[in-house]
């Protein structure tokens, strides 16, 4: 991208993006997840490959993504010593008087639309993937 060329806003599937929490971060790579009820399954994750720079909370909720303003490119910017190939802003409800403003940067973004489980099931199909913790149970 460009440096003088503005970021544009994280582009999600349609769904139901109610709340959010960080799924996973192994191997440097910060995994998002989403969904209307994330005490069943989730049904969305962005994984943001090589980090670069991570500023949200853990969970939060009512997500609103939105491209980021020249203040906040040319902070990240000035952070890294160089422009970011991925820079998401957000703004959500994490539980304090007013809304949580986001940021993180990275090599590349990764969105994934597909129904997690956060619990075993015997009748899950062949393949399923369920949630980083979810192991079946010892027999």
């Amino acid at each position: 991208m460009a440096a003088d060329q503005p970021y544009a806003a994280v582009r999600l599937p349609e769904g139901s993006w109610w709340d959010w929490d960080v799924l996973a971060w192994n191997g440097g790579e910060p995994r998002l997840a989403a969904g209307y009820d994330l005490s069943h399954h989730h049904e969305l994750e962005l994984t943001f490959a090589s980090p670069l720079y991570v500023s949200c909370p853990a969970a939060f909720h009512d997500t609103e993504f939105h491209a980021p303003t020249p203040e906040e490119s040319r902070r990240v910017t000035e952070l890294l010593g160089e422009r970011p190939p991925v820079l998401a802003a957000f703004e959500a409800d994490a539980g304090g008087t007013r809304p949580a403003r986001c940021l993180i940067a990275a090599e590349r973004l990764d969105v994934v639309a597909e129904l997690v489980p956060r619990h075993w099931r015997e009748d899950a199909a062949p393949g399923q993937r369920f949630a980083p913790w979810v192991r079946r149970p010892a027999r």
